[in-house]
């Protein structure tokens, strides 16, 4: 079988993204066995990376394609993407780091739509960096929604066999409450549903949290869950989906951990994030669904107060590569399903 291709984004050059890169591609031979990757960003700013975890530059080698790439161990093969960033000051924010963060990104995409990667994995940004530099995106997800053209996705944290789906993610909290709204709900359900199709169990049990405390305690907390969750809810029952709640998050998110639950909708970004994160730190990773090819992140962010130092830990860039591998192959058929779900949010 023919191993996938995967472009591995660097993330900020002022950040942590060159040294774990380095320490993933130079420490961890057996992913290449799974997969040929292909790293998108500076060369200058990776070999910095090499450096500090005592390698050497002249490990990295520049490439115009992937289908260059020999998948040598002991070697980084690399598309250079934009000026040099090996200037950029480590922990600082830099619109010239924000900028190339963004475009690598860019570019790994280009590459998936003309059919040269099977997957995209990505190394951390910084926001502030990336407004900065001139692309006023709220994140990796919605960046990766808008170059793909797809309206209904989700932000996905997985550790194994559980899935966390996000209705929002970058918003502040009350603009989440504000977005969490029938048509969003019905969008992700449907996207959720078409995803366990897609896995082969359709009859797969989703738990929906609550946005308020108690799941609104028949609304002495609030309306949402009544007026939003809950029809919702019934009506991805009603087109067959195994779904059920809104169900008190922390009631949900424990019983998930512990096995009762595999695929859970959260309602905003820290009511996942934060318990997945407690329980899972460098075991979980970040999955796109909605998109035509696979994309893996690692979850954690840049880093900047240990960036150069040489102490930065690979293990979720490692798992996010060796996930997105595995996830790759099959991903049209998720990929179907999902375009489907998106093709349904187009005409609602």
């Amino acid at each position: 079988m023919t191993i996938p291709t995967l472009a591995l984004t660097i993330g900020d050059a002022a950040g942590i993204g060159p040294e774990t890169t380095a320490r993933t591609l130079l420490g961890h031979d057996e992913l290449r066995e799974i997969c040929r990757p292909v790293v998108i960003g500076d060369a200058d700013a990776v070999r910095r990376g090499v450096e500090v975890v005592g390698g050497n530059p002249g490990q990295v080698r520049v490439i115009d394609s992937p289908a260059d790439a020999r998948n040598e161990p002991g070697t980084i093969e690399l598309i250079q993407d934009g000026p040099s960033l090996g200037d950029v000051p480590w922990g600082e924010i830099s619109p010239a780091a924000g900028d190339g963060a963004a475009r690598f990104v860019i570019r790994a995409c280009a590459l998936a739509k003309e059919g040269l990667v099977d997957g995209i994995v990505t190394a951390p940004l910084n926001k502030a960096a990336m407004h900065a530099g001139g692309h006023p995106w709220p994140g990796h997800t919605e960046l990766l929604a808008h170059e793909f053209g797809v309206r209904n996705f989700s932000l996905v944290l997985s550790a194994g066999d559980l899935y966390f789906f996000h209705l929002t993610t970058h918003v502040s909290l009350r603009q989440a409450i504000e977005d969490v709204t029938r048509e969003r709900t019905d969008n992700v359900l449907r996207l959720v549903g078409s995803f366990a199709r897609a896995l082969g169990r359709p009859d797969e049990r989703i738990g929906v949290a609550g946005l308020n405390p108690h799941a609104g305690e028949n609304r002495i907390f609030g309306d949402e869950d009544a007026d939003i969750l809950a029809p919702a809810v019934e009506a991805a029952r009603a087109a067959g989906l195994n779904a059920h709640g809104p169900l008190p998050a922390d009631a949900l998110i424990p019983q998930a951990v512990k096995g009762k639950w595999n695929l859970v909708i959260v309602c905003y970004h820290d009511q996942g994030h934060a318990p997945f994160k407690a329980v899972y730190g460098d075991e979980g990773v970040n999955i796109t669904v909605g998109l035509p090819v696979v994309r893996v992140s690692v979850d954690h962010g840049t880093a900047f107060d240990i960036a150069g130092q040489g102490i930065a830990r690979e293990a979720s860039l490692v798992l996010a590569t060796r996930r997105a591998a595995e996830l790759a192959p099959g991903w049209s058929a998720v990929w179907e399903t999902a375009r489907q779900a998106d093709e349904a949010t187009t005409t609602h």
